[in-house]
């Protein structure tokens, strides 16, 4: 022990949720843990607030909104939940602010949010609303104090508002935790990374960028933070290039509109216009896809719950990882996970809505059941089946939404994206459609099998690198991580303003030295170039040992930091998911004494939290980043509530205290 000889020392990197989770999860096991004849010291290292941490904190703009409703956040386990330790509920979000205007029961330890906006939106908030980050904060802060108040009088907590700057100690031995602004190290038993969101320095490209503004007194973006952005350098009535079309554009775009003193005035049918201050500058704004993901569904299921998994599930998984080859994402598994989402897809459809729908259901699925995803005899039976092509799943046309579409102009092509956006939209909030919420819940439960896949090692590097960290994130949050239908309605307003402008698909960035700016060319409007004289990359910095901003990251594996991209065959650092930190090159050895559950590679889909009372997808390693809100304990900090069949860090603790 680095503590007294009856004293475990646990220190843990970050103090957001996932350390909240640790803290719960100690609280719901310490009987099974140990007797009570020893002592827990927990150092908690994060310079942002215990509870909401970096990312939930409290300051930042009230512009800024969650992406769940507050009726699906939550903290806490509960019936959905497989997990070895207790199940514990808790209030969701929408329950806990219930209690602030006599809706619902005060929950200990109760206490009013010291900020009058954020305790009138509480008093307010009904559970299909959207809240913003700041009310988050409130409610994370609050489950940090419970989880706090119900840990055993053996177990005491202490937080360091600094930040870690390097670990390091041998693999079995004593771990020192070196924090900035402390000449001597903090010993530990056993050290956790839970930071969550990680910054990184810009890459290659950016760098170049940020030279030539620099050199041209021009402004530049690279991938960063939203509630961490300096944007006040952009003038009113400058052309912006950005590119990403996802949800940090949808806050930089609240934040460059509302954020500059714009309004929206609602008119008699329910369109917004946008009323400008005269300080927005003018947004163009392009991406691969060229058009923002799709809205968030307002509805539930109409018919039964499809039961999941039916052709991608754990049985499927262990076939392939028996044919003992190589496996390629697209190629090999991809058909599998396509039949399963478009099973819910389809379950919903007939079930739902039977009149659009030629044969009944169990003739339908006999046959689907016997075919490829990709065979001609599936597609036969699909157009058959579902007369309405509208009401068909079809993957490619989702993904390509604008393929084969060229306009003459930029402002033939404004007027069909906004149609094209106000039908999703519109679509969106039908119950009509809700086979589009079947094929999300097959979704979910696609991508809980994934880390069985990945563990299994049968993915090829290039597959894992380009396919599942690359195109199936980007394709799964395109279609199920959208923003909420009243963004997209800003959006339609803010178009029609023309204070936002689409490129259109397959954006390119270059310079123009003689012009000293930014330019911008896609395939949607064929000779089309924009020139502008800023630039926005409207995305999420990629997490990267490679280029991270945390010292503590480099130093607890053993990786010196250095440019040009990663050095080894694997294209990712030697970490195991939710696991054990593996030190160093060439040949990385396990520290058992160093884990991380938290995303320092490329984040991937099946690491989102899920949906209150929707088992979590999945149990490494999942995200609460700004795109992604709520979700339960155990896909906040998995492994902390000791999912069944692995072990976790609650069982880690365990082996220290004896």
């Amino acid at each position: 022990m680095s503590g007294s000889p009856a004293t475990a020392v646990l220190a843990v990197v970050g103090a957001g949720p996932r350390a909240t989770g640790l803290l719960e999860r100690i609280g719901a096991n310490a009987p099974e843990l140990w007797d009570g004849k020893g002592e827990l010291r927990i150092h908690l290292i994060d310079p942002h607030p215990p509870g909401p941490g970096r990312v939930w904190r409290d300051e930042q703009s009230a512009l800024l909104r969650m992406n769940s409703m507050a009726e699906d956040v939550t903290m806490f386990t509960d019936e959905s939940s497989t997990i070895d330790g207790p199940v514990r509920p808790g209030p969701s979000l929408a329950e806990w602010a219930a209690q602030f205007s006599g809706r619902g029961p005060r929950h200990a330890p109760y206490a009013e949010p010291a900020d009058p906006e954020v305790l009138a939106e509480l008093r307010s908030l009904g559970g299909t609303d959207f809240p913003t980050r700041r009310a988050q904060s409130a409610y994370l802060d609050w489950v940090f104090r419970r989880a706090l108040a119900q840990l055993p009088p053996t177990v005491t907590v202490e937080w360091h508002r600094t930040t870690a700057t390097a670990v390091t100690g041998s693999p079995d031995g004593p771990q020192y935790v070196h924090l900035a602004g402390r000449a001597t190290p903090l010993t530990a038993d056993l050290v956790v990374l839970a930071q969550g969101h990680i910054g990184s320095t810009p890459a290659a490209e950016h760098r170049a960028h940020a030279a030539f503004a620099r050199r041209h007194h021009r402004f530049h973006l690279p991938p960063e933070f939203s509630a961490d952005a300096d944007l006040s350098a952009l003038r009113p009535g400058e052309h912006v290039i950005l590119r990403g079309f996802g949800l940090a554009f949808i806050d930089l775009m609240a934040l460059l509109t509302e954020g500059r003193g714009g309004t929206y005035r609602t008119e008699a049918d329910g369109s917004l216009t946008y009323l400008p201050s005269g300080r927005e500058p003018v947004l163009h704004v392009g991406s691969r896809r060229g058009v923002p993901y799709h809205s968030k569904t307002r509805y539930q299921l109409q018919g039964p719950r499809p039961p999941l998994p039916r052709h991608f599930g754990p049985e499927a998984v262990d076939a392939l990882l028996a044919e003992g080859r190589p496996l390629d994402l697209r190629r090999d598994v991809w058909p599998l996970m396509a039949k399963e989402i478009g099973f819910g897809h389809y379950h919903e459809l007939f079930h739902a809505h039977p009149e659009r729908t030629t044969v009944p259901w169990p003739d339908f699925v006999a046959a689907y059941d016997r075919l490829d995803w990709y065979a001609d005899d599936m597609a036969g039976l699909v157009a058959a089946a579902v007369p309405d092509p509208a009401d068909r799943l079809d993957f490619e046309t989702l993904d390509h939404p604008l393929d084969g579409l060229a306009f003459p102009a930029p402002d033939a092509f404004q007027a069909h994206l906004r149609e094209r956006i106000a039908r999703d939209v519109a679509r969106r909030e039908d119950p009509e459609f809700s086979a589009d919420l079947g094929a999300f819940l097959a979704l979910l439960s696609v991508y809980g099998q994934l880390p069985r896949l990945v563990a299994g090692g049968r993915l090829t590097a290039r597959s894992v690198a380009e396919q599942l960290d690359g195109w199936w994130h980007g394709f799964f949050s395109f279609l199920a991580s959208g923003p909420p239908g009243f963004r997209l309605r800003q959006l339609l307003a803010l178009s029609r303003a023309g204070v936002v402008r689409f490129l259109g698909a397959g954006i390119r960035i270059g310079t123009d030295g003689a012009t000293g700016t930014f330019t911008a060319a896609g395939s949607t409007v064929p000779g089309h170039t924009l020139h502008a004289t800023a630039l926005i990359e409207a995305y999420l910095p990629r997490p990267s040992l490679d280029r991270t901003e945390d010292p503590s990251c480099v130093t607890c594996t053993g990786q010196a930091p250095h440019r040009g991209g990663h050095r080894r065959p694997h294209p990712h650092p030697p970490l195991r998911p939710a696991g054990r930190l593996r030190r160093g090159r060439p040949r990385p050895r396990p520290v058992p004494r160093r884990h991380a559950p938290t995303p320092h590679r490329p984040r991937r889909p099946h690491q989102q939290p899920g949906r209150r009372r929707v088992r979590p997808p999945a149990h490494e390693r999942p995200r609460l980043p700004p795109e992604r809100r709520g979700g339960a304990c155990t896909a906040v900090c998995p492994e902390l509530a000791v999912p069944k069949g692995r072990d976790g860090n609650v069982h880690y603790v365990k082996s220290l205290l004896g």
